[in-house]
């Protein structure tokens, strides 16, 4: 068991098991707008993902001058060399996947790469919005594949499902960065709570878990792409799972292993 754990800790603090949950929520869409994605434009979405978590990581891990406090960014620091020629190769495999999907999607995603490097760009600047950002292009990520092409009308409670899904991303954010505050005070990292406080963090936590359970209720209401609504709102569920053992789950990252496997729940619903 042992060796699993720390298995999957690299997985995890390499981000793949973000990348992961990437591939599994843009199927996801796949299945709510009935397109088909290629097996090219899921390659090109995994790798984008892994270079902007790994590309924003290293660079943490590079303006540190001391030991960073938090596992992820110290194995980027102990391996930032070999990291810096794997992304190398990842944006070849990307580049090289990019000119195999359909134009559409190809087109949406220049101007999504170009929002991303605004954001890395204008990191410093934004510190307080960091995670409203991640959760919106991460979401945006997703929903290329599927949303640029699918050939159904695009009705009000697809948009509440993108919204909900929206929603959920950012809680798992604010609930990293609230678990991190410490670490990230330490290494002056910047977030949301490290500006505004563990009060009002954890109260838009909360406020946002309230709201993506309405909207559950909602969607379930409406008998509209009900079950994919009952899975996000199981996603919402592990959450609370999180903050009700937080002191648990805080022990050795085990908050991340949860959050990030949170992303994996509507592969029940592709399945």
């Amino acid at each position: 068991m042992s060796k699993i754990f720390r298995f999957y800790r690299v997985i995890n603090v390499l981000s793949l098991d973000v990348v992961a949950g990437a591939i599994v929520g843009a199927l996801f869409f796949s299945r709510i707008f009935s397109v088909a994605v290629r097996p090219y434009e899921l390659i090109a979405l995994g790798c984008t993902v892994w270079i902007i978590y790994t590309a924003d990581h290293l660079r943490d891990a590079k303006n540190l001058k001391h030991r960073a406090s938090t596992d992820r960014h110290h194995f980027h620091q102990l391996h930032y060399k070999i990291l810096t020629k794997v992304m190398a190769g990842v944006i070849i495999v990307d580049a090289f996947a990019a000119l195999f999907i359909v134009k559409e999607v190809l087109l949406w995603g220049i101007v999504l790469a170009a929002a991303v490097a605004v954001y890395l760009f204008m990191h410093r600047s934004l510190k307080f919005l960091k995670e409203f950002f991640i959760a919106m292009l991460y979401t945006c990520g997703i929903l290329l594949p599927s949303l640029s092409v699918t050939r159904q009308d695009v009705n009000l409670m697809h948009y509440l499902i993108i919204f909900h899904f929206a929603i959920l991303a950012l809680i798992n954010l604010l609930l990293f960065s609230w678990f991190d505050r410490e670490l990230d005070q330490q290494d002056r990292q910047h977030s949301l709570v490290t500006i505004v406080g563990e009060r009002i963090t954890t109260i838009l936590i909360w406020l946002l878990i309230v709201v993506q359970s309405l909207l559950t209720l909602l969607q379930i209401y409406q008998g509209q792409n009900d079950r994919a609504a009952i899975l996000l709102g199981m996603m919402g569920l592990l959450f609370v799972v999180i903050i009700i053992f937080n002191r648990a789950l805080g022990k050795n990252d085990y908050y991340r292993f949860v959050g990030d496997a949170v992303f994996m729940v509507p592969i029940l619903y592709v399945l």
